[in-house]
């Protein structure tokens, strides 16, 4: 009996466009699946210039974007290569078969600008709901120790995105 794959079902009911939410397989640990959000489609541009996105060279109107540093990192300073490429990035041409993803929380994503493109065949699907939400501290994943398990449960309450539990996102 042939066995059809999930995402093989799920991506050709609608052709994937900008600004799409997608799952998709994290290239560079591909039992990891990660969600973002599709920027640009193979043979656009992409530039990003003081934090604003820009297709084909215009801008990328995003009123999901969010920014936690107002401070724009310039590519003639003093900082690190991966500060530098999160406000301005490219530009670059999208290749055949290939989308440029980004999170929504642009200061704190990791994405295509530092990953690179991501293959289309990495598609597993579009998510439709968020179904829980919890702020993690940055390096919250290092921290495991039994003290930090404490201050985890305790903050469990302050942590969590109440507003953002079973929100529709298709």
């Amino acid at each position: 009996r042939p066995v059809i794959p999930l995402e093989s079902t799920i991506l050709p009911c609608k052709k994937i466009e900008r600004k799409d939410i997608v799952v998709f397989k994290f290239p560079r640990d591909l039992k990891k699946d990660y969600v973002k959000r599709v920027i640009a489609l193979e043979g656009e541009k992409v530039e990003i210039k003081d934090k604003e996105v820009y297709v084909n060279d215009r801008p990328l109107e995003e009123k999901y974007k969010v920014h936690i540093d107002a401070q724009v990192f310039q590519k003639n300073g003093y900082y690190q290569y991966d500060d530098v490429i999160r406000d301005n990035f490219g530009p670059v041409v999208v290749p055949p078969g290939h989308l440029f993803v980004m999170g929504d929380n642009r200061d704190n994503s990791l994405d295509s600008r530092y990953w690179g493109f991501l293959p289309m065949n990495y598609l597993k699907g579009r998510p439709w709901l968020i179904y829980f939400s919890y702020e993690a501290e940055r390096d919250a994943y290092l921290k495991n120790g039994v003290q930090d398990k404490f201050k985890k449960f305790f903050r469990f309450f302050s942590k969590t995105r109440w507003s953002r539990i079973m929100k529709v996102v298709f």
